[in-house]
């Protein structure tokens, strides 16, 4: 059998989103309570579930893996709105299935290489946010120039902003693909990484 879930301190009532609560509350440290309630907060800014980041967390930090019933007391989230999030996150494979000999009820434990964790995200995030920007301002870049009635001005706007985000995508597609110890150097390099690269004095900022 497994273990009893986590049992340490009452989570703060403002941790649920949701109108029904569990009448079995859980307990958490404080340190993270802190981090769940924050990581739900971010998760907000990105446009991300408040629910399914606060889950992300408390699966992230979690020693063993834990029901969705075990989700639901310890967060004071409603059972179907647990089971939402959980579906959100394994499309996104932030969190896997773990069987429990003895137990039929699914466990879930997260991804915890925080190298993976950032790399599954920003894949996530490229494919629902970037590819489909680059789609529609490509419509827009082929439709204005069939179009007499779009000023020259803003096609040409238009196509600039079309070949700036297609070069970020480019950069961001080629920074999934590197190696993880590699991606850590380059990242580690900083602006060391300019010495490497050809010096433009046209672009050099003048001195005040």
């Amino acid at each position: 059998m497994p273990d009893a879930p986590l049992d340490i301190r009452p989570l703060s009532s403002d941790i649920s989103v949701m109108t029904e609560i569990s009448d079995i509350t859980k307990q958490l440290p404080p340190a993270i309570e802190r981090f769940v309630l924050h990581w739900g907060d971010m998760g907000g800014h990105w446009g991300v579930n408040r629910s399914v980041s606060q889950i992300h967390a408390l699966l992230y930090l979690a020693e063993r893996p834990l029901t969705a019933d075990d989700i639901a007391a310890t967060l004071g989230m409603a059972r179907s709105n647990v089971s939402n999030s959980i579906k959100e996150l394994l499309a996104w494979n932030l969190i896997r299935r773990v069987p429990i000999k003895g137990d039929r009820r699914d466990h879930f434990a997260a991804e915890t290489d925080i190298w993976e964790v950032f790399l599954r995200i920003a894949a996530g995030r490229k494919e629902r946010e970037i590819d489909p920007a680059v789609a529609a301002l490509r419509a827009c870049v082929i439709e204005a120039d069939h179009d007499p009635a779009v000023p020259r001005v803003a096609a040409r706007r238009l196509e600039e902003m079309l070949r700036f985000v297609e070069m970020m995508e480019g950069w961001y597609a080629q920074m999934l693909s590197v190696p993880k110890s590699k991606l850590a150097s380059l990242i580690r390099l900083g602006s060391k990484v300019l010495a490497f690269l050809p010096q433009d004095k046209t672009n050099r900022r003048q001195p005040l």
